[in-house]
């Protein structure tokens, strides 16, 4: 069977540190840290990773390139007299992740719009870089598309806070089902009994 152009450009990514994918990164990474935290892009870096994940080159959507800082929560060495244990350095993870945090940041620029999704395009030592696609739920393009309008239902505002995206779903244990996720629907706190 024959191999659509989306495989093949999703191959070159799996592999981005060769091929041509790997021949621009640098240079590109060179370019994004100069610009600014959020800059809108006029298309996809990956398309085939922003078709997979709903976005259509049509009015009412548009990418929005940004920024992250990287790595994980690591605090300062204290310097006087406490317990080993209870000085907290090492292992303090954020429960969001570093997308997450992105698409919340973008959704805070763009209140106008609602987070479809988003995507992973690029990483040096201080930042992670993420496509992040944006939809104008009062477009009258976007209204009129059945595949897209459901975004503009007052049930999907403010999804990237409410942890409504992929990257969202994953954080809060939705991925999967059955024995030893019970507690995480309708959500962790709810589940637990503290959240009564």
């Amino acid at each position: 069977m024959a191999k659509s152009l989306y495989k093949y450009i999703g191959e070159a990514w799996h592999r981005s540190d060769k091929g041509y994918v790997g021949d621009l990164r640098w240079d590109r990474m060179i370019r994004w840290r100069s610009d600014p935290v959020f800059n809108r892009i006029d298309r996809p870096t990956r398309l085939d990773r922003a078709r997979a994940l709903g976005y259509r080159a049509k009015p009412g959507f548009i990418i929005v390139r940004t920024r992250v800082r990287r790595g994980g929560l690591r605090k300062r060495a204290i310097r006087k007299g406490r317990k080993p244990r209870s000085k907290g350095i090492l292992s303090i993870t954020m429960s969001k992740s570093i997308k997450r945090i992105a698409e919340e940041r973008t959704q805070r620029h763009y209140p106008n719009m609602e987070v479809l999704n988003s995507y992973w395009v690029g990483q040096d030592g201080r930042h992670k870089f993420f496509e992040v696609l944006l939809v104008d739920v009062s477009h009258p393009a976007v209204l009129a598309d059945p595949k897209i309008a459901w975004i503009a239902d007052k049930q999907h505002r403010s999804r990237a806070f409410r942890g409504l995206t992929s990257a969202g779903h994953k954080g809060r244990g939705l991925r999967w089902k059955g024995k030893g996720v019970e507690h995480v629907r309708p959500s962790i706190r709810a589940g637990d009994g503290r959240g009564k």
